[in-house]
């Protein structure tokens, strides 16, 4: 025999056809998806002719959490283990709603607002098992390139391709706003801290807190909105000096304006890819927020008294008819159903999607438990009021608290890096749908991110109040992408094979029922 060939040879030859013939399609796949993701001009996720694509080039967001691009720790074939699959969860979901999570237990009660935390995380991940399981039960040969809004196109058509960008908009320009709002906020103490220590100016803030090293203030108490730079007292330094930069560094009147010039530029880029690199600081950011947490709790200690149903001077009854606005916060909260789909695509093991998306979703709830609940008991009360909780968290510590201005540089400059993401990921999606292009020119960019860059603007300036723009937006994205989308085309299925029964119906039925009152009470309370 002139040529022999081992069976054992055989087998190898054939696995490694079998190998290059998967990645040959996986490549395909991606090509496909740059294509949907960038303007034919934009070279920045487009791979040259002579280099195969990598294999986890892929950038998922989730609304107020991170932007970035899946790329780490992955095996030679483009796969992720469990492991590096739950943490790209987590890191995605984790976001700015961790800020307003004590203020919506304070709005619900203590004991509801455990409650309703491990029941929204529950409803939420059964919710978001229904988004990863409705394109498998799609009968093509080939829905791999697939997110949630192409099955939803699938199922209601050309209404379910326009409802889905609506929500989809929804939940990004709400995020981008909210991160106007918190940079504002961020940069105005940031700026105040600095010129303070600069000119060694020693001010006492005529809003009530509690006295030593570890202060805690009451803003809302001096107003219905949270003071801006009013001081009352100065150990050194030239008053007129301090009045002139009261004046010209206001948080509301002025911040916000100055954030402008920083980042309008930066929207009109025709690739915002460079800002991906900057994802890690998402992750630094809520792991030093849990640090904080846990040193100031340390300081000040265990503040609790149970009040079933009645209000004191100090504390809030367990169980508030403000609850709803704690669901709306959490239905944003718990959201990554619009990028679920690529997350676990790239899973190497899928068959433990289910196991690894639950611990996911555990990790995410503790983590809002956590900093929620000892935010909330730690709080001084006496002699402060639990009500005095603020829908942002770091306002209740002075701008001079040193871990507080640490968390808030890393806040901000994580924001500004992930804030031309979602602008270009909003350009993308509306732009792309009206005119076929997503950089159609610099008019039309210029134009959507001035109406962008306004809300963001007008709602800092008006109405700098993180937790409702929140809710507001969480309730509304959720009821489509979270609520009603899922649980009807899990019931069209079911329909369509002949396997619906009553129990599957009403339940699901519940279900939406649940989001639709969600997002109606966030307006009647």
């Amino acid at each position: 025999r002139p040529f022999h060939v081992e069976p054992t040879n055989i087998v190898s030859v054939n696995d490694d056809m079998q190998r290059v013939t998967d990645e040959a399609a996986a490549m395909n796949k991606r090509i496909h998806y740059y294509s949907r993701l960038t303007p034919p001009t934009d070279k920045a996720l487009i791979a040259p002719d002579h280099v195969l694509p990598a294999p986890d080039e892929i950038y998922v967001y989730s609304p107020l959490g991170t932007a970035f691009k899946v790329d780490s720790c992955t095996d030679g074939y483009g796969k992720n283990s469990s492991l590096v699959t739950i943490f790209m969860i987590w890191n995605t979901m984790m976001g700015t709603s961790i800020l307003s999570i004590p203020w919506g237990i304070k709005q619900a009660g203590f004991t509801s607002g455990i409650i309703l935390i491990l029941l929204m995380g529950i409803l939420t991940l059964y919710c978001c098992y229904r988004v990863v399981k409705s394109r498998q039960m799609i009968s093509l040969t080939d829905t791999s390139n697939w997110e949630f809004p192409d099955v939803c196109k699938y199922y209601f058509g050309s209404f379910g391709k326009w409802s889905s960008l609506l929500f989809s908009m929804v939940s990004l320009v709400g995020a981008m706003v909210v991160y106007w709002v918190l940079m504002s906020n961020f940069l105005f103490n940031t700026g105040k801290f600095i010129y303070n220590f600069v000119h060694d100016i020693n001010v006492t803030d005529i809003v009530p807190g509690t006295n030593g090293s570890n202060k805690v203030i009451c803003p809302s108490s001096a107003g219905d909105h949270p003071p801006q730079n009013r001081s009352m007292m100065f150990s050194s330094g030239n008053r007129t000096g301090f009045e002139l930069f009261e004046e010209w560094w206001d948080k509301s009147q002025t911040v916000p304006f100055y954030l402008i010039a920083i980042l309008l530029p930066l929207l009109n880029l025709k690739s915002a890819s460079f800002f991906a690199k900057f994802n890690v600081l998402g992750t630094v950011s809520v792991v030093y927020l849990v640090f904080l947490v846990t040193v100031k709790a340390a300081h000040l200690g265990i503040h609790l008294q149970f009040n079933w149903f009645t209000e004191n001077e100090f504390f809030v009854p367990e169980f508030r008819i403000l609850f709803p606005q704690l669901t709306g916060v959490l239905t944003l909260a718990f959201f990554i159903h619009n990028c679920v789909i690529t997350l676990l695509q790239n899973n190497r093991n899928q068959e433990n999607n289910v196991r690894d998306l639950s611990i996911a979703y555990f990790l995410v709830g503790l983590t809002y438990l956590y900093v929620g609940v000892i935010i909330f008991a730690s709080f001084p009360s006496p002699p402060l009021s639990k009500e005095c909780i603020e829908q942002n968290f770091l306002d209740n510590f002075p701008s001079d608290d040193i871990m507080s201005f640490v968390a808030r540089i890393f806040l901000l400059f994580q924001m500004m890096t992930v804030y031309p993401l979602l602008g270009y990921l909003a350009r993308v999606q509306l732009l792309r749908q009206f005119f076929g292009n997503a950089y159609p020119s610099l008019f039309h960019v210029l134009i959507l991110n001035l109406a962008i860059v306004g809300a963001g603007v007008a709602m800092a300036r008006f109405y700098p109040n993180i937790g409702g723009i929140i809710r507001y937006s969480g309730a509304t994205c959720g009821l489509a992408f979270v609520f009603v989308y899922p649980s009807l085309i899990y019931m069209i299925s079911l329909h369509r094979a002949g396997q619906l029964t009553w129990p599957a119906l009403i339940i699901h039925i519940f279900i939406i029922l649940i989001g639709l009152a969600n997002l109606i009470a966030q307006f009647l309370l």
